[in-house]
């Protein structure tokens, strides 16, 4: 499919740096793992640790998809934007355990982070994938935004994680 070509490179890198991210975050977690859990903070993980994998996990899976050898935009459109519908309503649902849970009260910064970027990336992701049936150049760089907006939404948020169970974690234990 010609509309694909030359982005070859940049859905490697990202795809790549993706994949890496998993695992990294995996390895933190198992770390992370070894200290007692609070009784309380074991819904926190499904509010700020899993959507940060979902992001990664999303945006390997963008890799993977616009990698493929397809013949045509369409197929590609629909599974982009099924993605993306399917992050909008994931969205919403790491919003509401975001207020549900009890062990930690998110502030202005966790909302942006946790839930208002993520899904204005996944809604970009949809719009743009229904864009790609007629406009399919400006579609793709769309597309390739939120790829990326859903990469860097993850390095923060894993970041934010770690540095709070590292930061304050660490200093309710003492």
């Amino acid at each position: 499919m010609t509309v694909l070509n030359g982005w070859e490179n940049f859905y490697v890198i990202v795809g790549s740096s993706a994949g890496a991210l998993i695992g990294l975050q995996f390895v933190v977690i198992t770390l992370l793992a070894a200290k007692p859990i609070p009784e309380g903070d074991a819904q926190t993980g499904g509010a700020f640790a899993t959507p940060s994998v979902v992001h990664f996990g999303v945006v390997l899976l963008l890799s993977a998809i616009a990698s493929a050898p397809w013949t045509g935009i369409t197929t590609v459109a629909v599974l982009w934007g099924s993605i993306g519908l399917s992050g909008v309503m994931y969205s919403v649902v790491v919003a509401r355990r975001m207020r549900v849970q009890r062990a930690y009260q998110p502030v202005f910064e966790d909302w942006v982070f946790h839930a208002l970027l993520p899904f204005a990336a996944y809604m970009v992701l949809a719009i743009s994938a229904y864009a790609a049936f007629t406009h399919e150049r400006p579609a793709l760089f769309f597309i390739a935004a939120a790829a990326l907006m859903l990469l860097f939404i993850g390095i923060h948020n894993a970041w934010d994680a770690v540095t709070y169970h590292v930061f304050v974690g660490s200093r309710r234990e003492e």
